[in-house]
């Protein structure tokens, strides 16, 4: 079993959900963590709430990776903070569900370019930093939406096809150069996606806990081993 401790990784999309899951179970397992979000005020509440919660210090920085030069800029980040990078989790993703003939370019672009385009930049800058280290692992947080088309989610469906992908090419690409990627693609989850409350009966539903133990398993697996992709339900969901 590979250890987690003293590894640095990054976390998309952390502030809440199922990114700051991911975070906070990095952190208990003694990894070095910096984190992202779109607005500084919520990077910077949940950088104090997971010091308090876990006792270890976690970075972090505003970044929209929709915009390549604020990716690149959370990556620099990353390099002052830690010197170096063994671990990318890609979770910042939005969902738009609306009819073709009722989704905007505007709603669209926003879509494919948070769910794919900004998986490429941060992969894009991870790359460059693993492959110099000796390695390192990617895991792409997609969805069953990624293998299962359903009715006003043709943007959403698009960004996870495309991300699943995406993820795959990679893994391709790069098991070689001891870079593992992986993607797990989760049903539904208990968390504020998409206007949900959790605790509005989701009891039901997977929670971002659960997800963040699929990652440490996936961490931990032997080097030799890769788990491409994994797919994730809830056990009893609601008739």
């Amino acid at each position: 079993m590979e250890t987690l401790k003293n590894q640095v990784a990054v976390v998309t999309g952390a502030t809440r959900g199922i990114g700051r899951a991911i975070a906070k179970m990095l952190l208990q397992e003694g990894s070095a963590v910096a984190i992202c979000g779109r607005r500084q005020e919520s990077v910077d509440r949940a950088i104090a709430e997971l010091t308090a919660e876990t006792g270890f210090k976690v970075k972090g920085k505003a970044a929209d990776v929709r915009n390549y030069d604020e990716v690149r800029a959370l990556f620099e980040f990353v390099d002052g903070e830690f010197g170096r990078l063994d671990v990318l989790v890609n979770n910042a993703g939005v969902g738009v569900f609306r009819p073709v003939s009722e989704l905007s370019i505007q709603d669209w672009q926003y879509t494919i370019e948070t769910n794919l385009t900004g998986v490429f930049y941060c992969c894009r800058e991870a790359l460059f930093r693993l492959g110099t280290a000796g390695g390192g692992y990617i895991v792409n947080i997609s969805s069953l939406a990624g293998a299962n088309p359903f009715a006003s989610g043709a943007a959403y469906n698009a960004s996870k096809f495309g991300l699943n992908g995406f993820s795959e090419a990679v893994m391709l690409d790069e098991r070689n150069r001891n870079v593992r990627v992986s993607y797990i693609m989760p049903g539904s989850v208990a968390t504020e996606f998409n206007g949900h409350q959790p605790a509005d009966g989701s009891d039901w539903k997977i929670w971002p806990e659960d997800i963040a133990e699929i990652v440490r398993m996936l961490l931990q697996m032997p080097k030799r081993t890769l788990i491409s992709r994994i797919e994730v339900r809830p056990a009893r969901p609601k008739r």
